[in-house]
């Protein structure tokens, strides 16, 4: 939104974990991207691209012993990297909510579901216990969940997937938060479930004026919700930008293959899909030079030399050494760009 400050603005966001007595590990490198009020972005990418990571590092929850954040986090303009655990606590839950990816153990398995949202309603508003159950019930019913008063003296086990799902949102909604964390919301449930929990997603702008930061491996989950996309390959970012432009035209070779391995929305479908080949390095193997080179068919001899620049294609901005044009030419004329 131009003009208007960013809900959330990160830049330079790195993570390293120890590596034996001296060495660090770099997880996450020089990550950026901003929020918008009111806008939901996705960040994409294979399993272990640093999503779950990046998130996260951005709540303060990496509890690994030694472990090196840099680079800035700004909430409405609040630097959130190297503040401390009790200065964060007031934040997590009021101001910043997180949908984990599992709410199974998310949720503590020998309290109820009503129990543990009233807790947090409590710890952050000055609300008596008949007032706190009130708003967890009406939350629960607001998020779609059957008979929600029977549901909140549920225990997790105790519920579907789907309903444990909408519970953990209904959690997570229950101080009213400016940005949701919203961590593969939909794994490992079926499709129709999965339309509500997007539908969901999507009402948070419409009806708590919330902004959401949508995680996923799931590019039509991306394509139907969000309003921008990030891309992360390898801890690194490979492309950002307003989706439609990111979906219509992908500038990284790594967008465009995760867009070539989904089924065509229009069109005849192919007999079978593309893949990637190969896997993502480890933190431990990753090359010196742009971390999908090994995988990338327009691989060139600059590709190995360092990190590629971020660099600014049509209303993206892109981490490769190649311009877009020449990502498009043929294999033979490659060297000469």
């Amino acid at each position: 939104m131009t003009g208007v400050e960013p809900i959330l603005s990160v830049e330079g966001l790195s993570l390293a974990v120890p590596r034996g007595r001296t060495a660090m590990l770099p997880i996450l490198e020089n990550v950026s991207f901003s929020v918008g009020q009111g806008e939901i972005l996705g960040i994409v990418g294979e399993s272990g691209s640093g999503k779950s990571l990046t998130a996260l590092t951005i709540m303060g929850l990496i509890d690994i012993p030694g472990a090196r954040v840099t680079g800035s986090v700004r909430f409405r303009g609040r630097e959130l990297v190297g503040l401390s655990q009790r200065a964060f606590r007031p934040l997590r839950g009021r101001e910043i909510a997180m949908i984990f990816q599992d709410p199974m153990t998310a949720f503590t398995p020998v309290y109820t579901i009503g129990w543990q949202i009233d807790e947090q309603i409590r710890a952050h508003s000055r609300v008596s216990r008949a007032e706190a159950r009130a708003r967890t019930v009406r939350l629960l019913g607001d998020m779609g969940v059957p008979d929600p008063e029977r549901a909140a003296g549920r225990y997790p086990h105790q519920l579907s997937g789907g309903l444990r799902q909408r519970a953990m949102i209904a959690m997570a909604l229950s101080c009213n938060p400016s940005l949701l964390i919203a961590d593969e919301p939909t794994t490992a449930l079926d499709v129709t479930v999965q339309a509500q929990i997007l539908e969901l997603l999507r009402s948070l702008r419409r009806d708590y004026g919330s902004s959401v930061l949508l995680i996923t491996h799931d590019m039509g989950v991306v394509a139907q919700t969000c309003d921008s996309t990030l891309v992360l390959y390898a801890g690194n970012l490979a492309e950002r930008g307003p989706t439609e432009a990111l979906f219509a035209r992908p500038g990284h070779p790594y967008t465009a293959a995760l867009l070539d391995s989904i089924p065509p929305l229009h069109g005849v479908r192919p007999s079978r899909l593309p893949s990637i080949g190969g896997a993502p390095p480890s933190p431990a193997s990753r090359p010196p030079g742009c971390p999908f080179a090994p995988r990338c068919v327009h691989d060139h001899p600059a590709c190995h030399d360092s990190r590629p620049p971020v660099v600014r294609e049509g209303r993206q901005d892109v981490a490769c050494v190649l311009p877009g044009e020449g990502r498009s030419l043929p294999l033979r004329l490659r060297e000469a760009v």
